[in-house]
């Protein structure tokens, strides 16, 4: 594994979100470890940092549209192929994946690179998708994902390997993060003088994460302590005015906000007593939220399908309750909200299985491992 090689990830964009966060974790990992790191992506806010960790970023405009504006850079991937000697191709979205195949399958046989695809969700099942199962190995960042691909496309099981998504336990740790850091996010929430339990709930604002679902359980505990945030950007739209209405409808405006986005998201987790996964119509493929706050050793309530049934343990590091389930969730929520020392058990345990399990070191040699093992 001497050799140090060429790799290439490709992304839409590099902005916030679960595939984003993998890509730029184990893009700057590779700079570190001496290997020549590419992402390709329209740009975004994780840009800056994947630049200060020596890591090569391309903006391709339209690398992620589905629209005309993608086919030049079939054509500029394959030049690039070529011209940079790639050593491995990797694809982590479709429509990027589409682009990515189809340059490396113009390219002569002895003149392609390994190429490999990422399935980081449970795509709709359709010729569109497929081309996530076309890379020389697949791979799933969870079981679920794996048992998907089988059943949905008919993979060969060997083909895929399953890599979780891991944390940095030295990052995301409690002992890590100074007093200061956390009074100054508590400064700009307006939370100093509040002194409640605090339940925090990270995603993009998407019915797909369940924001309204959320917000539908604590109407139902509304008469209890605590503090609601629900961090992530908040866009303009018809989903987020129906967030603010339901808010406002069920009395809740005095405990509840729409913070946007975080930059420092182990403050936000020692701030909080609680995280709350609530994906609903949509599973979570796998929950990088999740992992993030049991490592800050705090407690998961969570919709028990998808990844989450693999991170976490109800009763030892936190809650699942059905999904659109917003009666099972109030009542964990109250459970974890009426038992402080319940809390801090399960979220003791919360970090012990992610220091057991779900490490960014874990994640980085098995897919460096498999990088090498795909390389002709």
């Amino acid at each position: 594994m001497s050799k140090k090689l060429t790799i290439v990830q490709i992304v839409p964009e590099m902005e916030e979100g679960g595939v984003e966060g993998e890509t730029f974790d184990l893009a700057v990992e590779l700079a570190r470890r001496g290997y020549r790191s590419i992402v390709i992506s329209t740009g975004g806010r994780l840009v800056e940092g994947l630049l200060a960790a020596g890591v090569e970023h391309l903006s391709w405009p339209g690398i992620g549209s589905k629209n005309f504006s993608c086919l030049p850079n079939i054509a500029r991937l394959r030049r690039l192929m070529l011209t940079e000697k790639v050593d491995v191709l990797h694809l982590r979205s479709r429509l990027p994946a589409w682009v990515g195949w189809l340059a490396w399958k113009s390219l002569p046989v002895v003149k392609r690179p390994a190429i490999l695809t990422t399935f980081h969700g449970f795509h709709s099942v359709n010729c569109y998708s497929k081309i996530m199962t076309r890379g020389e190995r697949v791979v799933a960042v969870s079981k679920s994902i794996k048992d998907h691909i089988i059943e949905s496309y008919g993979t060969d099981p060997d083909k895929i390997d399953i890599i979780y998504g891991g944390v940095d336990t030295q990052q995301f740790s409690p002992e890590a993060v100074p007093e200061q850091r956390v009074l100054d996010l508590a400064r700009a929430w307006g939370l100093v003088e509040r002194g409640v339990p605090i339940i925090v709930l990270a995603g993009r604002m998407t019915r797909l994460k369940g924001q309204d679902v959320f917000i539908d359980a604590l109407a139902k505990i509304k008469d209890l302590n605590f503090f609601a945030i629900c961090i992530g950007d908040v866009p303009e739209n018809s989903y987020t005015a129906s967030l603010k209405e339901k808010i406002k409808s069920h009395g809740l405006a005095s405990k509840v906000i729409l913070a946007g986005h975080c930059k420092d998201m182990p403050a936000a987790f020692q701030l909080s007593d609680i995280v709350v996964s609530a994906s609903s119509t949509h599973a979570e493929a796998f929950g990088k939220v999740t992992i993030e706050a049991m490592a800050m050793a705090k407690p998961v309530v969570a919709t028990a399908h998808g990844g989450s049934l693999e991170i976490v343990q109800p009763g030892k590091t936190g809650w699942l309750v059905p999904p659109l389930d917003s009666e099972g969730m109030g009542q964990a929520l109250k459970e974890a909200l009426e038992d402080r020392e319940e809390r801090e058990r399960r979220g003791a345990l919360g970090r012990l299985r992610v220091e057991e399990n779900f490490t960014v070191d874990v994640m980085y040699n098995k897919s460096i491992e498999l990088y090498h093992a795909i390389v002709k």
